[in-house]
């Protein structure tokens, strides 16, 4: 018999109040002190990398959004004279707002789209597999080519418009028109592009609810679409709240489709804030005015996703 084993029998002897799990051998707390160290070891990487190209460039961009930095490196501190400047700009006023009507646009589009594709994938019985690649190519595609291939679609000479001509109606100006069609173009293009990516995390919610939930409606009478919207729905709420907040930030961050597609315009029609950043920073080389535009953008993006968290908290307390 060990020394341990011995000094647990002796320990339970005069102390039966202690239960099993409270008698433990003396080098388990060793032992799980190698163990964290081993976790620490083996996320180290991942923090490392994280802190080096995510956490950095935030403080970084953020010091820089207070100084004028010139391209040879020298700056000079001017306080928050650039956000003064950017509160004066009618330019940054003009893209947040077609920022914000775009999102409005993407966002409730790619998550119906994505959602009604993991909802079909899901009742699938043969080929879900062969359907499911499918539906994910686009996502695989550059936004590049995308554009490029999306662009001849909308033309006015595109099949698109030689469709619509075929019924009669005359070409329709998808990418140079009014602002709200320019807009819901480039929505399309996006959600074309991206819809895979939230499907299969959709598809994952949809396969982790458990049968006898489903099961129960269908016997207490539920039809498939109150068995979606009172049974499916619900249980979907934390899936729901992570595309919200993921397709929000890739909302805000458009920039690809809309350089390729239309350059910002027609007349700044499609000019987002990170369009608006990029001119100041590669175009005009205004590197702290341009860094103040990501620091607000940031700040919009994260006080989006708490209102988000906070109305999904509220709506799972009542």
């Amino acid at each position: 018999m060990s020394i341990n084993t011995r000094t647990r029998n002796t320990l339970a002897g005069r102390h039966p109040e202690l239960t099993a799990p409270q008698l433990k051998p003396f080098g388990a707390k060793k032992a799980r002190s190698r163990e964290a160290l081993a976790g620490i070891l083996f996320v180290l990487p991942t923090l490392i990398i994280f802190g080096l190209f995510k956490f950095l460039p935030i403080f970084g961009a953020g010091a820089m959004s207070l100084t004028e930095y010139s391209l040879n490196g020298d700056f000079e501190f001017l306080g928050a004279d650039n956000y003064v400047r950017l509160a004066e700009d009618p330019n940054f006023w003009q893209s947040l707002r077609v920022t914000f009507l775009y999102v409005a646009i993407f966002v409730p589009f790619i998550i119906a789209v994505s959602l009604a594709g993991a909802v079909l994938l899901d009742k699938l019985v043969r080929f879900t597999g062969t359907f499911r690649a499918l539906l994910f190519i686009p996502y695989l595609s550059s936004f590049v080519m995308a554009g490029i291939i999306w662009t001849w679609i909308f033309s006015t000479d595109g099949p698109l418009n030689a469709a619509l001509g075929g019924l009669g109606m005359g070409p329709v100006p998808f990418t140079s028109g009014p602002q709200l069609l320019v807009l819901l173009s480039l929505a399309v293009v996006s959600v074309w592009k991206g819809f895979g990516y939230s499907m299969l995390i959709f598809l994952a919610g949809l396969k982790a609810q458990p049968a006898e939930v489903h099961e129960a409606a269908r016997i207490d009478g539920a039809g498939a679409w109150k068995s979606f919207w009172y049974v499916t729905l619900p249980l979907l709420k934390p899936v729901v709240f992570f595309v919200l907040v993921i397709e929000t930030i890739v909302g805000f961050q458009v920039f690809d489709t809309i350089y390729v597609m239309t350059g910002g315009g027609p007349a700044r029609a499609s000019h987002s804030l990170i369009y608006f950043l990029f001119d100041e920073g590669f175009k005009f080389f205004d590197f702290g005015y341009a860094s103040a535009i990501g620091v607000v953008l940031f700040v919009i993006v994260l006080i989006l996703s708490l209102i988000q968290q906070r109305f999904f908290e509220g709506k799972d307390s009542k």
